[in-house]
């Protein structure tokens, strides 16, 4: 079990009240200081959770239940992990291959369950539906046209040709209908839908694809996806963005490209999140993509074996404003093929990658281990902050997600062809880390709020209630703040959490039942623009502090998916 307590998912609703204004029937939450606890002296920690699960994590998904689903591909030889018993073998050229290319973790216990997997994901992408199945699409030979759906209970169910082009590289994401969005792929400039829209082409032409691709290089693979509270999408390929309209099958504007020119998709990947949305202006939303590598950058890596430094900038705009325009920042660190994760207190962690070259096999140098944390609420100059390294590096395939206690679990990382584990300057890596903010911090756990009783499920705009109790720490009562945070838990490849989002929820009345056991009154949100339906994991936060997630499943206003 992890060190702290806690419980948390990937799309984050913060509900926010200052209890410093209570009014009748209201309380006062316990707390050691009388503003909100700084966690960051402390730079966090790392866990080693399983020093091999057999499987290099390529693709990563939290699951409703508190199950990490972890894949590669299938055609790298064995994996590390036998299937059970009773599993039937996968037929391949060089014979029978009896082991397994994913791999289900309990959270809770820490145990690892294998599972078949008939056909190739390499490379492919996913998306949680509204009743908690893993969509997953795509990949190569004989998977890039394959739709897979997965539960803890059913395994893999493969939709064979089941998409109309041929997917490897591309995003998906979830649409306010429960429906999902499957976009781009390599040489492919145009999207189409899950389940299938009858009434419609099966294809749909994107020309933005088209046009960001560049010649061998391309610079456009794994497009960054967010919805925004309107309803409409945001796509960033290259070192540009557009707005469309998924249901018009429309483009509504295009935005200023990034100064400095610098590709951040695939190979020379950097990442992007939504940033959280706030209750107090639901239709604002802004967007924040970091790192890449420079033009020309996998070129010169692949031919010439000269590895250039990594992009430092991080670049943030606000598609939904009247004339939007991109904020350069810089990072402490520059950053290649890194993941961004959204926490529950509604930062966002980089981690992973390299400080030279580009994705692909064999062309990444200079691994960078040590994570940054980035505060969107900060002083412009002060959102950047180095935290504790890891021993090991996570360049080329690795993956990073939120979990429900708040970690951020860690893995992958495999720059060849097939498994190496000797004579390599970066082996094939197994194994899994938990990465523990700040906020973990044992030194918190005073303020430290545990999560008793949250709903199921709730619609949009429904009136809720979360109970939670806070250990009382030595003596005194002051004022402090409670937060509720609902994440979406992301489909996690090739540095991008596909679908990862964080809401803030809006908290009312906060009143206390017993002795350290208090009720917030919460606001679901008020539309599927803003948080699309399907699981996400709610976080009591206080005084800064989060506990760990309760699942709560958003209602689909029409038939669940």
């Amino acid at each position: 079990m992890p060190k702290t307590r806690s419980p948390f998912l990937p799309l984050l609703l913060i509900a926010t009240t200052c209890i410093a204004n209570a009014g009748a029937g209201d309380v006062l939450l316990p707390q050691e200081p009388a503003q909100e606890a700084q966690p960051a002296s402390f730079p966090g920690e790392w866990q080693l959770l399983h020093a091999s699960i057999g499987v290099s994590a390529m693709h990563m998904q939290l699951l409703p239940g508190d199950f990490v689903l972890m894949f590669d591909r299938t055609d790298t030889g064995p994996s590390n992990i036998s299937l059970a018993a009773m599993a039937p073998c996968a037929a391949t050229a060089d014979g029978a291959d009896c082991t397994a290319h994913s791999v289900l973790l309990d959270l809770r216990s820490n145990v690892l369950h294998p599972y078949p997997l008939a056909t190739n994901p390499w490379c492919s992408s996913g998306a949680l539906l509204p009743n908690g199945t893993l969509l997953q699409t795509g990949g190569f030979s004989n998977g890039d046209r394959v739709a897979r759906l997965f539960s803890p209970a059913t395994g893999w169910i493969e939709l064979p040709s089941f998409l109309a082009a041929r997917r490897w590289y591309a995003t998906d994401m979830i649409l306010p209908d429960g429906r999902v969005i499957v976009l781009g792929g390599r040489r492919q400039f145009n999207f189409e839908f899950f389940p299938h829209d009858d009434a419609a082409p099966a294809l749909t032409f994107f020309p933005f694809l088209d046009e960001t691709t560049e010649l061998d290089a391309e610079d456009n693979l794994y497009p960054f996806l967010h919805l925004l509270p309107d309803g409409t999408v945001f796509v960033f390929a290259n070192d540009r963005a557009v707005v469309f309209d998924p249901y018009n099958r429309a483009p509504l504007r295009r935005l200023p490209a990034v100064p400095g020119g610098v590709p951040r998709n695939y190979p020379s990947s950097g990442s992007s999140v939504l940033l959280p949305l706030s209750p107090d202006s639901p239709a604002h939303a802004e967007v924040l993509v970091c790192g890449g590598a420079p033009r020309g950058a996998y070129h010169l890596a692949l031919r010439n074996a000269t590895f250039v430094p990594a992009d430092r900038t991080c670049a943030r705009i606000a598609p939904t404003d009247r004339d939007p325009a991109w904020a350069i920042e810089e990072m402490p660190l520059a950053r290649v093929m890194g993941d961004m994760v959204l926490l529950p207190t509604g930062e966002v962690l980089i981690v992973n990658g390299a400080a030279a070259g580009t994705a692909g096999w064999e062309l990444g140098r200079e691994p960078v281990t040590r994570p940054v944390l980035y505060r969107p609420d900060a002083q412009l100059g002060a959102r950047f902050e180095a935290l504790a390294a890891s021993a090991i590096p996570r360049m080329y395939h690795s993956s990073a997600t939120l979990d429900t206690y708040g970690r951020v679990l860690v893995g992958g990382s495999n720059p060849h062809v097939g498994y190496v584990f000797a004579n390599a300057t970066y082996p094939t890596e197994l194994s899994l880390e938990a990465f523990l903010p700040p906020y973990m911090d044992s030194r918190l756990d005073g303020a430290r709020p545990r999560v008793l009783a949250a709903p199921g499920e709730v619609g949009y705009g429904e009136a809720t209630a979360v109970r939670f109790e806070v250990p009382a720490p030595s003596g005194a009562a002051a004022a402090g703040e409670v937060r509720v945070a609902a994440v979406a838990p992301a489909f996690a490849t090739h540095s991008f959490g596909m679908n990862q989002r964080v809401v803030e929820l809006a908290v009312g009345r906060v009143a206390q039942l017993d002795v350290g056991v208090y009720e917030a009154e919460v606001a679901a949100p008020p539309t599927p623009g803003v948080a699309p339906p399907g699981y996400y994991m709610w976080f009591v936060v206080h005084a800064g502090v989060p506990s760990s997630a309760a699942w709560v499943r958003m209602r689909p206003l029409g038939p669940a998916t």
